[in-house]
């Protein structure tokens, strides 16, 4: 029977990081929505600047493509995902495999329909270096890499992983996350405020997944169920 190194606690700080992060996506939302001209014009100026340095330097551009196509592509997050539900169904925690999924399901979801609602159109350029399909807001592969490292890194704290594992984890998770808005930005398919809605969505997304799943075990450790999580 699967059990996490670690007992769940009925209080937990991810209900404050999540709504934290829930409340900032949501102000950023309205800011691009009503088109707030400092953070368009911040947007446009940081686009304008690395267009103009990306034309110039193909190589790099197709460093990018490969990061962005194919190392940190969404499907590939996706099927990283997958992979740990099976594994984690497999050793029994259906509980945890179920939660874990529906999670990222559930911010497949909310991006699509954010991206539909809101329907920011893309950067334009007379001479683009790479193109994407659907709305800009918000960035689907920012947004993808956040949830799926953060729960990644969640269910290695949940095992109590070892710190020089955990910390080398976090710095691949940054990484990834920082990695993946960059590329995006270089190749010109996402403004700032995109990645950034991206980041700050997933943040949320995963911080308040955790928060429930923590709530929701307490209360069955504490009605005595014995399932396995």
């Amino acid at each position: 029977m699967y059990s996490p190194s670690r007992a769940p606690s009925g209080r937990t700080p991810f209900l404050a990081l999540g709504l934290v992060c829930a409340a900032l996506s949501v102000v950023l939302l309205v800011l691009v929505a009503v088109r707030w001209s400092p953070l368009m014009s911040l947007d446009g100026r940081l686009a304008d600047a690395l267009h103009r340095s990306a034309v110039t330097e193909p190589g790099l551009v197709h460093v990018n493509r490969v990061l962005t196509d194919w190392v940190w592509d969404p499907w590939t997050m996706r099927a990283l995902t997958a992979v740990t539900v099976v594994v984690l169904w497999w050793r029994g925690a259906r509980l945890l495999a179920g939660w874990v999924a529906a999670t990222s399901l559930f911010a497949t979801l909310l991006q699509q329909g954010l991206k539909a609602a809101v329907g920011r159109e893309r950067p334009r350029w007379p001479d683009p270096v790479d193109s994407a399909h659907y709305a800009a807001f918000p960035s689907g592969h920012a947004m993808t890499a956040a949830v799926t490292c953060g729960l990644l890194m969640w269910l290695l704290r949940l095992h109590g992983a070892q710190a020089p594992v955990w910390w080398a984890s976090l710095a691949l998770a940054v990484v990834s996350v920082a990695g993946v808005s960059l590329t995006r930005l270089y190749l010109g398919v996402h403004w700032l405020t995109d990645v950034v809605g991206g980041v700050l969505l997933g943040g949320a997304v995963v911080a308040l997944s955790v928060a429930g799943y923590t709530a929701y075990t307490a209360r069955r450790a504490a009605g005595g169920a014995d399932a396995p999580l």
